[in-house]
């Protein structure tokens, strides 16, 4: 079953926004910690999460706030997909989530994260491809660059935890 436009209702709670430089959302990313072991229930639950994305994405559109990439993070994988204002592409960047946050989590992948911390650790990331903090050259940092999102997050920021409707963010 996938979601409409009209199922969402404005303010929506997102997990983290990206932000460029001017305060614009250029990435809405969604975080999970998904415990299903069989994969065909993973993969349900991946795939509602984009179609629910995808409806976001469409609601916020439809107020005229263009926000034009997504991501999706698990414990596994970081999907990223490119937002047109109509249509959701397939995943434009794969990535291993393993690979990319155990730079800024050593223990990543032995021990239990909850989706707070992982929360955290994306955002660690994002900004670490928007400043250098903590690496010349970030994880990954070829591959964004490639599906054009680098430019995006450069001297920007993210939040986490807020409510978003048309231009406006509810919370920090």
């Amino acid at each position: 079953m996938q979601l409409e436009i009209s199922d969402i209702e404005l303010p929506i709670d997102a997990d983290i926004i990206a932000l460029d430089r001017d305060d614009r959302a250029v990435m809405l990313i969604e975080v999970k910690i998904i415990q299903e072991r069989e994969e065909v229930a993973k993969q349900r639950i991946v795939d509602r999460t984009i179609d629910w994305i995808k409806a976001v994405l469409a609601k916020m559109s439809d107020r005229n706030t263009l926000i034009p990439y997504a991501m999706f993070v698990d414990m596994e994988q970081i999907l990223i997909l490119k937002w047109d204002g109509v249509n959701l592409s397939e995943p434009v960047c794969s990535l291993n989530t393993d690979e990319i946050l155990r730079h800024y989590e050593p223990e990543f992948g032995k021990k239990r994260i909850f989706k707070r911390y992982l929360t955290r650790l994306v955002e660690a990331w994002l900004r670490d491809l928007a400043y250098n903090w903590k690496s010349k050259i970030p994880p990954a940092s070829e591959q964004i660059a490639k599906i054009g999102v680098m430019p995006l997050l450069a001297g920007g920021t993210t939040k986490s935890r807020v409510e978003i409707g048309g231009n406006f963010i509810y919370r920090d």
